[in-house]
C-alpha cells in the first residue's frame, strides 16, 4: 500500500517538476534550465541532509555519482529525441522503456508479487502509453535516430532507478546529493562549452563582416535613427532580462520539486519493490498534463483521460498486491 502511494505521488510530483522545467526552457535554454535545476536541488538536499542524515560509504558515493551521469545522458537524449519528433510516439516510448528496464531487473532480482500485482504492472504499462500519448494531426513515422534516442533516454532513466536501488539502506540522502552534484557539474560544463562555441562563432562573423558606412548620406541616416534605436534597444534589453530572471526562478523551483519526487522514489524503493516503483514512476506525464490543463488551459485528450483512469486502477491493484 505504502509503495503504491509513494510511487503514484512521486510520479505526479515528477510531472510537476517537468511542467516547471518546460516553462523555464521556453525562456532560457533547456540545458541551462537543467543545470540550474540540478544546482537548486543540490542546495535543497544539503539543507535537509543534517536532518535526514545518511552514511557516507564508497557504495553510496559510487552509485550516487553514477546515477548523476546516467541522469545527464537521459535528459540530453530526451530533449534531442523530442526535438526530432514526433512527440506522440517518442514520449510514451521513453516512459515505457524507463519502466520496463528497472522492472525487469527487479523481477529478475527476486521481486515477488501476488497474481493481481502482475496484472497491475501490465495495466500500468498500458496507462503509461496512453497518458504520454499526445495526439498530433498528420504525425509522421519516427526516424531511426529518434527511436534510438528515445530508447537510450528510457534506458538511462531506468539505469538511474537501478543505481538508486543499489545504494545502501543507511545512505539516506547521500546518493541524491552525489547525483545532483555530478548532474549539475556535467550540465554546467555543457553550458560553458556551448557559450564558448557561440562566442567564437560571433567573433568569426564580426571579423568576416564589413563595417557599416559612417559618412555621407548613410552616416546621416544612422545618426538620425540613433535616438529611436537606443530606446528600442533599451526596451528589448529590459524584456530579455525579465525573461531570463523568470526562467531562472522557474528552473530553480523545478529543481526543488524534482528533489522531493526523487526523495519519494528513494523511500518507495527502500520500502517496497523496484519493479513496482519503476512502473508507477513512469506515469510522470500525468502530473505534467494535469498542470497544463489547470494552469495553461490545455485540453486533455480522451485517450489521456483513459490512461489516467487506468493508472489509478493499477495503483489500487498494486496496493492490494
Amino acid at each position: 500500500m505504502l509503495t503504491a502511494v509513494l510511487g503514484l505521488t512521486g510520479a505526479l510530483i515528477f510531472g510537476s517538476a517537468d511542467f516547471l522545467g518546460g516553462l523555464a526552457a521556453k525562456r532560457i535554454s533547456s540545458v541551462l534550465a537543467t543545470a540550474v535545476a540540478a544546482t537548486s536541488g543540490l542546495v535543497a538536499l544539503l539543507l535537509f541532509l543534517p536532518f535526514v542524515g545518511g552514511a557516507w560509504s564508497a557504495e553510496a558515493v559510487l552509485w550516487g555519482a553514477a546515477s548523476g551521469v546516467s541522469g545527464a545522458i537521459a535528459i540530453s537524449l530526451l530533449y534531442a529525441c523530442l526535438a526530432i519528433g514526433p512527440m506522440s510516439i517518442l514520449s510514451p516510448l521513453t516512459a515505457v522503456v524507463s519502466a520496463v528496464v528497472p522492472a525487469t531487473v527487479g523481477l529478475a532480482g527476486g521481486d515477488r508479487l501476488a497474481p493481481i500485482g502482475y496484472w497491475a504492472l501490465g495495466l500500468a504499462l498500458l496507462a503509461v502509453v496512453l497518458v504520454g500519448f499526445v495526439p498530433e494531426r498528420g504525425a509522421v513515422r519516427p526516424s531511426l535516430i529518434g527511436v534510438l534516442m528515445a530508447l537510450g533516454s528510457g534506458a538511462m532513466i531506468g539505469a538511474f532507478m537501478i543505481m538508486i536501488d543499489l545504494t545502501p539502506e543507511d545512505s539516506g540522502l547521500v546518493p541524491l546529493v552525489l547525483n545532483r552534484a555530478v548532474n549539475g557539474s556535467i550540465m554546467f560544463a555543457v553550458v560553458g562549452l556551448l557559450a564558448l562555441v557561440a562566442l567564437r562563432r560571433r567573433r568569426a562573423l564580426t571579423v568576416a563582416g564589413t563595417l557599416p558606412a559612417t559618412t555621407g548620406e548613410a552616416g546621416g541616416d544612422a545618426i538620425a535613427n540613433a535616438s529611436a534605436d537606443t530606446q528600442t534597444n533599451a526596451d528589448a534589453t529590459s524584456h530579455r532580462r525579465s525573461t531570463l530572471f523568470i526562467g531562472l526562478r522557474l528552473a530553480a523551483a523545478c529543481g526543488v520539486v524534482d528533489v522531493v519526487a526523487n526523495f519519494l522514489l528513494l523511500l518507495g524503493i527502500r520500502a517496497g519493490d523496484l519493479s513496482v516503483m519503476s512502473v508507477l514512476t513512469a506515469m510522470y506525464p500525468a502530473g505534467t498534463i494535469l498542470l497544463a490543463a489547470v494552469v495553461l488551459r490545455e485540453r486533455i485528450a480522451p485517450v489521456q483521460w483513459l490512461g489516467l483512469a487506468l493508472a489509478l486502477a493499477a495503483a489500487g491493484m498494486l496496493a492490494l498486491a
